[in-house]
């Protein structure tokens, strides 16, 4: 199973993840990062043989990328591209190429349920690459869309973050929304790739389809948590 974590978000912690993950999604300066961050972060990953992909977002600093914007779909194509590409190029000097794309936080979610978000962001990541691979949610919107165009996607799941019984993220501004306990995420990704569940917020076990799992970089407690996974040979 691919363990993936968002990274170059400037947290000073990549160093610490690289080692236990298998795929990176690196931030390209909109939520967070930098030109200088991605570099550093594109050899940190190079240098542990770890799949690397962008990490675009909603061009929102202030909120980190997770408030919802209304964008015209032709303006945030553009937006996404021109993220890609800051990245891409940063990855190319150093002889290295992109395997797949994650659209963060409101983004990611927005893509997930709006059409135009979806093809927004379906449309960008064409642009560049017909083998690039969308990292997208279990029965989303933007999933479906992919597999009329018949393009490359993987089902990502989340071993941090908490679910509603419609497969949707729990806010980050309910209690419970985001798990700390490494046993507990442990569990929870042995459940994930052993039966194809998972456990929501009311108690239920629900279908859910993973070929990539998250460990968000901003999580206190990230670094225990992918030495907790990778020790169990779960990366």
């Amino acid at each position: 199973m691919d363990i993936n974590c968002d990274l170059g978000e400037g947290l000073s912690n990549d160093a610490q993840i690289m080692p236990f993950i298998s795929s990176c999604n690196i931030a390209c300066g909109a939520h967070a990062g930098s030109l200088s961050i991605m570099k550093s972060t594109v050899l940190l990953a190079k240098n542990h043989h770890v799949k690397i992909g962008a990490h675009p977002s909603f061009l929102d600093r202030d909120n980190f990328g997770r408030k919802e914007m209304f964008i015209p779909k032709s303006l945030l194509k553009s937006q996404i591209i021109n993220q890609i590409t800051s990245l891409k190029q940063v990855a190319e000097k150093e002889g290295v190429k992109l395997h797949h794309v994650k659209p963060h936080g409101a983004l990611y979610n927005m893509a997930a349920k709006f059409n135009d978000v979806a093809m927004a962001v379906i449309e960008a990541v064409a642009y560049f690459d017909e083998d690039l691979i969308l990292y997208v949610p279990f029965r989303s919107l933007i999933a479906r869309k992919l597999r009329e165009k018949n393009r490359p996607f993987y089902y990502e799941s989340f071993a941090d973050r908490t679910y509603h019984d419609d497969l949707s993220l729990v806010s980050r501004d309910e209690p419970d929304s985001l798990i700390e306990n490494s046993d507990r995420i442990l569990k929870r990704v042995k459940q994930l790739i052993n039966s194809e569940t998972i456990i929501t917020n009311s108690g239920k076990t629900i279908k859910i389809k993973s070929n990539t799992i998250c460990v968000h970089g901003d999580n206190p407690n990230v670094v225990e948590i992918v030495k907790t996974l990778s020790k169990n040979r779960y990366n």
